[in-house]
């Protein structure tokens, strides 16, 4: 929501321990969000088919036929009997600035959830992505796949400032791949009190992103690979850009294609993100494989063009 004044106008020092207001909003937008469903989308519109999993409540209706409709299988998440599907209420003033409340709600229930049923019935999982959720779920399914063998990315990003360093230690070691972006990595090393060079050796892939320096990723005992940003049309809305990195960057594995072309995807599902209001909103036309062209060369394209016969956007 957007009020067209200021809070501060409305707010009094010597009465901060009774506040008691109303804004009049001008304007609402209700927007589709939340990390795992934004990462998922990614993945359908570049023609993957990947699965969601968390808790949702019965208001999820509308949202699961969206995503449906735009390739992400749904039929792994589960519906909480009491609670709503989690969800931020934010307004913002004249200034930017902001008041927001997020509702946890149903996500709390994700704990309940057991991965190897679902692994069962979907044939096998190539890679669980367990992206900030319900702190209890996100150490439940990594020690579950741990035990199970089950490749896995640790992306703890917006829960790491309540996670503390042991609970980071349980997230992150033995992870497939680790991504967070440069701010967090200082995060885990202060936390952790583990140095970059020990965090690599407990991880097979670290992947960092770097806004607009762009991305490395690293493997222990070999080069940092330096990936530059691919530059966006227009600048409107950063929200859910790091989530399409991931969606791009995921979808470069699936395709089994090099580690800086998986950066690159990333990269470039990105800048397709901040383009519009909105995390789920982009569309490709039949523009992808140019703007790669541009961003990365003929060579790079090449070798991910006979991927694209599956764009769903």
């Amino acid at each position: 929501m957007r009020f067209s004044g200021q809070f501060a106008d409305s707010l009094l020092t010597e009465q901060l321990d009774r506040v008691s207001l109303s804004f009049l909003v001008e304007d609402l937008q209700i927007r589709r969000g939340g990390i795992a469903p934004n990462i998922c989308f990614g993945l359908a519109a570049l023609g993957l088919d990947p699965l969601l999993v968390g808790s949702v409540g019965e208001d999820f209706g509308d949202y699961r036929a969206w995503l449906e409709r735009h390739g992400v299988q749904t039929w792994a998440v589960r519906v909480s009997e009491t609670q709503h599907t989690a969800r931020f209420i934010c307004t913002t003033d004249a200034v930017n600035a902001q008041i927001g409340s997020f509702y946890t709600g149903a996500m709390a229930e994700a704990r309940q959830i057991e991965l190897q049923p679902i692994a069962e019935r979907a044939g096998g999982v190539d890679l669980v992505v367990i992206s900030p959720n319900d702190p209890e779920a996100m150490l439940r399914h990594t020690e579950e796949c741990r035990s199970r063998r089950f490749n896995f990315v640790a992306d703890p990003s917006q829960q790491m400032a309540w996670l503390d360093g042991a609970q980071i230690k349980r997230l992150i070691d033995g992870a497939t791949y680790l991504f967070s972006n440069d701010y967090e990595d200082g995060l885990i090393t202060q936390k952790t009190g583990w140095s970059h060079e020990e965090i690599l050796k407990r991880v097979a892939v670290r992947v960092i992103t770097r806004g607009a320096k762009g991305s490395s990723v690293e493997v222990a005992g070999e080069p940092r690979l330096d990936i530059p940003i691919a530059r966006e049309v227009a600048r409107v809305d950063p929200t859910g850009v790091g989530d399409a990195y991931r969606a791009g960057f995921l979808a470069g594995l699936a395709w089994q294609v090099p580690l800086d072309r998986c950066a690159q995807v990333g990269s470039l599902l990105a800048s397709y993100a901040i383009e519009v209001v909105g995390t789920q909103e982009y569309r490709f036309g039949d523009t992808f494989l140019t703007r790669f062209e541009e961003a990365y060369g003929t060579a790079a394209a090449a070798e991910i063009a006979p991927h694209l016969c599956r764009l769903r956007l």
